[in-house]
């Protein structure tokens, strides 16, 4: 049985965007390389597969853009305001999103490195393209880039996933399904390789060095209870099912450092009927990422948050808990005809809880599990307090706000009175975890002593420290990329010099 596997050089645990990026790069230096992914080969790549897709990334204008995009044309130059996001930009938004609680040398590394990792996936294979449909709004004939996102993977995360294995295959890189790691073996120098469960049976891989790029606990329902807290095991999961914490605990059983917020996760507005965990078929669009532009009303038929705080990439990810936190863990966002035809293309898939009604009144009605007399007094108030004097911009904070509510609206508020109205049900949805272990700036796990764990390595999600309560949108796979490129680099080396 372990002929099959061989005797590697570098072992990666997992095959989503942080893995694969991670065994390209140990594998440039000359190291012999296997992935081993737990999922069988139509549901692998990990959280990767599910993602929409976009990266955060430093870039001064077009023409840093085009060094990842170089198909893009004068033409769609001419026809944006791509702006910039500078290297400042993208600290102020990791302080601000995190309260200042994020790693700085983590951050570091992860800002600075962003464009030249992505330059290098694209030299890989990886292609790009300009988010016009997501992060781009039409201001006078012209589209407006916002949010600091102007770039996405091409084919979506099916897209980013499949080229990086394409890549992985031609390098001389072998991908092993159905294979769970479930232990790291120890020697007296450190890590020497893993235990895998293959058909039952468990079979010992030795190797140089192990990269652990296997995901965060956001699957194991038991460790969101016990680390979340209360009721977050019965939220859904937006990914794969098989991000069940396995590589942390692998990882603190051989002695590594707990690191980051452990009690804290990504999740978002999720279609309240959406399946438990992500559906390859549907992917993102069970989301429902609109909300700025309406209000969301809970049973109660109260408003409970300022659905206009700031732009969508920056509440995203943590309004998902505001929802769990709601009486029965559910929401309904509610548009009129005015914003409808301006909805994100989420809102028009099938598969989507909602309900429409010509009065605000028969709408009231439709809603399930909402207090209707309170919903209709709410409705009332809200429209009441719109500072409709201030013109409605979609494209930027508008400071369209209201007036004299407990809980305001600070932009692109809208009164609610052009039918039909329709309302989208929503509950959480899980993404993943930000608690991990400690890494070095060579993307080497740390023990509780801060010592580097020597043949250990890891990436992605297992790395905590980067994110708190919240995050900038795209930073996600920026992130694995980032670190699966800086462990692999780090241990190809390593290897190559024994």
């Amino acid at each position: 049985m372990e002929s099959q596997f061989g005797n590697p050089d570098v072992i990666v645990v997992g095959a989503g965007n942080a893995a694969a990026c991670a065994a390209l790069a140990a594998r440039e230096h000359g190291a012999s390389v296997i992935m081993l992914e737990a999922a069988p080969l139509e549901e692998a790549g990990g959280n990767s597969r599910y993602t929409a897709g976009a990266m955060r990334v430093v870039f001064n204008g077009p023409e840093d853009l085009r060094q990842i995009i170089p198909d893009l044309t004068d033409e769609e130059i001419a026809s944006a305001d791509f702006g910039s996001y500078t290297v400042d930009q993208f600290y102020d938004d990791m302080g601000r999103l995190t309260e200042y609680k994020t790693d700085p040398d983590l951050a570091e590394i992860l800002i600075t490195k962003s464009l030249e990792t992505l330059i290098w996936m694209r030299k890989k294979g990886v292609k790009f393209q300009a988010s016009f449909g997501r992060q781009a709004h039409k201001v006078d004939g012209k589209f407006k880039f916002f949010g600091g996102l102007a770039c996405e993977t091409w084919g979506g995360g099916e897209g980013l996933v499949e080229l990086e294995h394409k890549a992985a295959i031609r390098d001389g890189i072998k991908i092993f399904y159905e294979t769970p790691v479930i232990e790291l073996l120890e020697g007296d120098d450190g890590i020497i390789g893993v235990k895998v469960r293959v058909s039952n049976k468990k079979v010992d891989i030795h190797s140089k060095a192990v990269i652990l790029a296997s995901g965060g606990f956001e699957s194991n329902a038991e460790m969101r209870a016990r680390y979340l807290g209360p009721n977050w095991d019965l939220a859904k999961v937006r990914g794969t099912r098989f991000n069940t914490g396995g590589g942390i605990n692998m990882a603190l059983k051989v002695g590594a450092m707990p690191y980051g917020q452990w009690s804290g996760c990504h999740s978002v507005s999720w279609d309240m009927n959406a399946p438990p965990f992500g559906d390859l078929v549907v992917g993102d669009s069970y989301q429902k990422h609109s909300y700025p532009y309406g209000i969301m009303i809970n049973a109660r038929g109260e408003r409970f948050v300022d659905e206009g705080a700031d732009i969508r990439n920056y509440t995203y990810a943590k309004y998902g808990k505001v929802v769990l936190e709601q009486p029965s863990m559910f929401a309904w966002q509610v548009f009129d005809a005015k914003i409808s035809p301006k909805l994100r293309d989420e809102y028009r898939i099938r598969q989507v809880t909602k309900v429409q009604a010509n009065t605000i009144e028969e709408l009231a009605e439709k809603l399930e599990g909402v207090d209707s007399k309170v919903f209709i007094k709410t409705i009332k108030e809200f429209n009441e307090s719109v500072m409709t004097d201030v013109p409605l911009n979609l494209a930027v904070k508008d400071g369209r706000g209201t007036k004299g509510l407990s809980i305001p609206k600070s932009n692109w508020a809208n009164t609610l009175d052009a039918p039909p109205f329709e309302a989208y049900g929503v509950t959480c949805g899980v993404t993943f975890t930000f608690g991990g272990v400690k890494i070095n700036s060579n993307g080497q796990v740390e023990n509780e002593a801060g010592k580097p764990i020597p043949g250990l390595y890891a990436a992605g999600e297992m790395v905590g420290g980067l994110f708190y309560y919240n995050y900038p949108g795209g930073t996600g796979l920026t992130s694995g990329a980032v670190f699966g490129k800086l462990a692999g680099d780090s241990a190809g080396v390593a290897v190559t010099q024994k």
